[in-house]
């Protein structure tokens, strides 16, 4: 039985998240509130939600964990030519912040294989603003002649960073802002990007899964060191590239 949530409840152990043979795996608690003081409390947790419109807030916890290493990011060879390109044209950009809603609306609006509608609701798209402002969510955006054409937008506190969702309106564009946020975190000594289920688009980027155990041990330790700062451009793309 999935409890659910009051306001001043807290979370339960991620250890009693359904299990694989469910029908739900991962899935932990239910709520009427998505407060940010929950999603903090949440990621904090190695809890994070997802559910479609129309139905409460569900929180996961799913094992095993789908995390991507910035040292282990895979750079095909057709990717490493267009982030060249990138590098060394004017007209392309990596921005960071520009417009964080937008990058969420971006993301909510993009076509996803298997999946009807969007989880990225009204409601997400507040809260995480919300954490945006706080300066705890960053979006990463890629741009050419002047036009947002692809970006991601997720969740740091400390030396961790949860990814949330990508959009790419050319391509590779969504790839080159994830090189470039890998970039930023390998300056930054950050170990792991959170990428929360399995997708075969991550497991190509050099994603791959970890026992939950594993992943909040890890957790624990990376969010209870001081926040990195988080102004940069294309220029990171260089620390991708030489490797």
């Amino acid at each position: 039985m999935v409890p659910w949530l009051a306001d001043d409840d807290p979370f339960p152990p991620v250890e009693r998240a359904l299990g694989a043979s469910s029908g739900a795996p991962g899935l932990l608690a239910a709520s009427a509130d998505l407060l940010p003081s929950r999603l903090v409390d949440a990621y904090g947790r190695g809890i994070f939600p997802w559910y479609s419109d129309g139905q409460p807030v569900l929180w996961w916890s799913p094992d095993p964990r789908m995390v991507l290493y910035p040292a282990e990011f895979k750079v095909s060879d057709s990717l490493r030519k267009t982030l060249k390109r990138v590098v060394r044209e004017a007209a392309w950009e990596v921005r960071v912040d520009d417009d964080f809603a937008a990058v969420m609306r971006a993301c909510a609006e993009t076509p996803r294989n298997g999946q009807r509608g969007t989880w990225i609701t009204p409601d997400i798209v507040d809260a995480y603003t919300t954490l945006h402002h706080a300066g705890s969510a960053h979006s990463i955006e890629t741009w050419r002649d002047g036009v947002r054409v692809g970006g991601l937008y997720g969740v740091s506190f400390g030396r961790m960073f949860f990814g949330e969702s990508m959009f790419a309106r050319e391509t590779d564009a969504s790839k080159i802002a994830l090189a470039a946020l890998v970039g930023h975190l390998r300056r930054n000594q950050i170990e792991m990007i959170d990428c929360q289920q399995n997708t075969s688009h991550l497991a190509s980027l050099g994603g791959r899964e970890i026992a939950r155990r594993a992943f909040v041990a890890h957790l624990r330790g990376a969010t209870a060191q001081p926040a990195i700062g988080w102004r940069f451009d294309k220029t990171v793309l260089l620390d991708v590239l030489a490797r």
